[in-house]
């Protein structure tokens, strides 16, 4: 029993150590920055709407305009009001939609499809 633990832990050694060698000296992983506008169409909806989330935070638009247009849009309210449009037309969630439409609010592209999904301070709330 002995000389098979011995030769087990000797073998998980050598297999750790070569695993090692070729994860770090051989076959390193490479690091790519791609760029922000290379992503994929459903990748980019998500960044909006987290923008759109950081917006509903913050209420910085600025800074909401300025986080968007890595995306390489040319028109950042445009693609806005587009990826509201979008997500009420597939029924996404209403919470996703509603951040999407106060940032398209904030933006001045409020459109009547997004009309039932904008939130209005109540008398005595805060925006």
């Amino acid at each position: 029993m002995r000389r098979f633990l011995v030769s087990f832990l000797v073998a998980l050694l050598i297999g750790a150590g070569i695993g090692l060698y070729l994860g770090w000296v051989q076959f390193p992983v490479q690091f790519v920055d791609s760029p922000a506008n290379a992503l994929a169409a459903s990748a980019k909806d998500e960044y909006t709407l987290m923008i759109a989330g950081a917006y509903a935070d913050d209420g910085d638009l600025n800074g909401a305009v300025e986080r968007l247009r890595v995306l390489g849009v040319d028109n950042v309210p445009a693609y806005v009001q587009e990826v509201t449009e979008r997500y009420i037309t597939n029924s996404r969630g209403i919470d996703d939609i509603r951040l999407l439409v106060r940032l398209a609010e904030g933006m001045g592209r409020l459109t009547p499809v997004m009309e039932p999904y904008r939130q209005l301070a109540l008398p005595g709330q805060g925006a």
